[in-house]
């Protein structure tokens, strides 16, 4: 339950902090005093979206904070799958900088708007205006119907079948689309594999083939050239290495008189034996040079051969051909294999197909169960609220399988004798809308462990003594709940076991929103003034009083 709550630099708010009761907190105060922009705020908590111009100072950032004491609730699971430290008395902060950049915080640790959301969601249930609009919404009417059925693990199962379903048939479809693709250019395929197979594409081929025929188109030249260098370098009688024979003798001769002269023999030495390796090299290069005009027809057809192929494909590089050599013969293996995958493919859908049926089925039964007494357990309340003709039934089809499974439901009301039911959005009023909307969150209270429940003046369109029977139940609500009800009604106001008076405080240069929590006395002269307006009477004082005094 939510034990402390600070607001900082939101709207109307510089600085708001309460400490709410366990039980039933009810807020109340004028219109426009800031009761529901700090209900806003709360729902930072949960996810919802930040603006900076909601800022009360554009200068500075906006925090909103809560303190929630988490040890009576199974939580523990929840904090390990989202890797959050769990803590019995865990906070929750949100922060909104003034360049609108948003920032949540789960005991101090940051966290996405998702995973915020997600905790928050098991902390608090918000009631505003917008969610009983909502009520009207089919979607929100099976939420209803499961959360009374208590069909969360049912949910799971499902949603998780419809999922791998989902896949399954995507996956089918995907290779049942392959298959007729791989079919149709089946023989296209093999054509240009079988035309790749038999080029025997070797890597790195085409350049080593243009350089050898390169030397083959002019090998007479290179022929010519080498003999020229050789009989320079060591085949005439005045060659560079006979004469290079000479100056090492002389070197030799004078080594021994310096280590200068004997480093630059060793120097002149190293280069004599590399010119000689040199022409040892060119020596063999001329021997192989030979102009063979049947292996330069060979290489010039092979060369023609990949310059097609390359063109064909619209490829660069023998490697690429490799590529696509290889690509071919894994979508032939493919085309063979194609039959059975998909056979086995839709093996597996058919199997899940039966699995979503049951689970869907499942599901449905345990919807279809709850209908009699959900439709009477909240006829029930909405007589004692002062709707005594009220008919509420579960409209129910049958459709295919989808997210939430097979059933369509819709709500179908009549608050007047004689009057058929209908669907909500077509006859409910606001008042017999609020009255239907608490009765509802009375339900599902208690069929669930939510710790705080907001409920933002589900009390609109009531009065009298309907007002004192809804605060009654708000009462019974609390004794397994936290409840904070905003609310103008005296008769809720006297009910809470705490209360709280929202203001507007203009003492300064801007207009701030304060929140206190009221004395007894305070208590008195508040529900006084709700009771007979700003300047009470003796009479609605005295009602007050004995308001409170029913309430002890």
């Amino acid at each position: 339950m939510l034990t402390h709550l600070l607001i900082k630099n939101y709207a109307l708010i510089k600085h708001l902090e309460l400490s709410p009761s366990p039980r039933l907190n009810v807020i109340t105060g004028e219109t426009g005093a800031g009761k529901s922009i700090m209900l806003g705020a709360i729902g930072l908590l949960l996810g919802n979206r930040a603006d900076s111009k909601s800022l009360w100072d554009e200068n500075e950032k906006c925090i909103t904070e809560g303190t929630f004491d988490i040890s009576a609730y199974p939580l523990k699971t929840l904090f390990e799958s989202e890797e959050l430290d769990y803590q019995d008395q865990t906070i929750i902060r949100r922060e909104i900088n003034p360049n609108g950049k948003s920032r949540a915080f789960i005991n101090d640790t940051p966290v996405t708007l998702e995973v915020m959301r997600k905790v928050g969601n098991r902390l608090m249930d918000i009631h505003s205006q917008h969610e009983t609009l909502e009520l009207g919404n089919k979607s929100f009417q099976l939420e209803l119907v499961d959360s009374f059925a208590s069909n969360g693990k049912m949910k799971e199962i499902y949603a998780l079948t419809w999922k791998q379903f989902n896949r399954a048939r995507d996956e089918y479809n995907a290779l049942l689309a392959e298959s007729d693709a791989l079919k149709k250019e089946s023989d296209f395929i093999l054509f240009q594999l079988d035309e790749l197979v038999k080029a025997n594409l070797q890597e790195g081929e085409l350049e080593q083939l243009e350089s050898a025929l390169k030397i083959m188109e002019h090998a007479e030249e290179i022929k010519t050239i080498f003999n020229s260098i050789l009989d320079q370098l060591g085949r005439s009688e005045n060659a560079v290495n006979t004469t290079l024979g000479a100056v090492r003798a002389q070197f030799q001769s004078i080594a021994n008189y310096s280590t200068e002269y004997e480093q630059l023999l060793h120097r002149f030495e190293s280069a004599r034996l590399e010119l000689t390796d040199i022409l040892d090299e060119l020596e063999q290069a001329e021997e192989r040079i030979e102009f063979d005009p049947h292996q330069t027809e060979m290489t010039k057809d092979r060369l023609s051969l990949l310059y097609q192929l390359l063109q064909k494909h619209r490829l660069k590089s023998v490697s690429q051909l490799i590529e696509l050599r290889n690509s071919l013969e894994e979508k032939a293996r493919k085309t063979q294999n194609l039959d059975q995958l998909v056979v086995q493919s839709k093996a597996i859908l058919t199997q899940l197909e039966a699995e979503l049926k049951q689970s869907a089925e499942a599901l449905s039964k345990s919807r279809q169960k709850i209908f009699k007494p959900l439709s009477a357990h909240l006829t029930s309340l909405l007589k004692e609220l002062g709707m005594p003709d009220t008919l509420l039934v579960v409209d129910h089809s049958i459709i295919s399988p989808g997210p939430r499974g097979t059933d369509s439901i819709e709500l179908l009301f009549s608050a007047n004798k004689g009057i058929s039911p209908r669907p909500l959005a077509q006859v409910a009023s606001g008042g017999e809308f609020s009255r239907l909307m608490f009765s509802i969150k009375y339900v599902m209270a208690e069929k669930t462990s939510l710790p705080t429940l907001i409920l933002d003046e589900i009390d609109s369109g009531v009065s009298g003594e309907i007002a004192i029977r809804l605060g009654n139940r708000m009462k019974e609500m609390s004794e397994n709940h936290q409840v904070i009800s905003i609310s103008h009604l005296p008769q809720i106001a006297s009910k809470a076991d705490t209360h709280f008076f929202v203001f507007k405080d203009n003492t300064s240069s801007r207009t701030i929103s304060s929140i206190k929590e009221l004395s007894p006395e305070e208590r008195i002269a508040e529900i006084a003034q709700m009771i007979g307006g700003a300047n009470p009477s003796i009479k609605a004082l005295e009602n007050a009083r004995e308001m409170l005094q029913v309430q002890a």
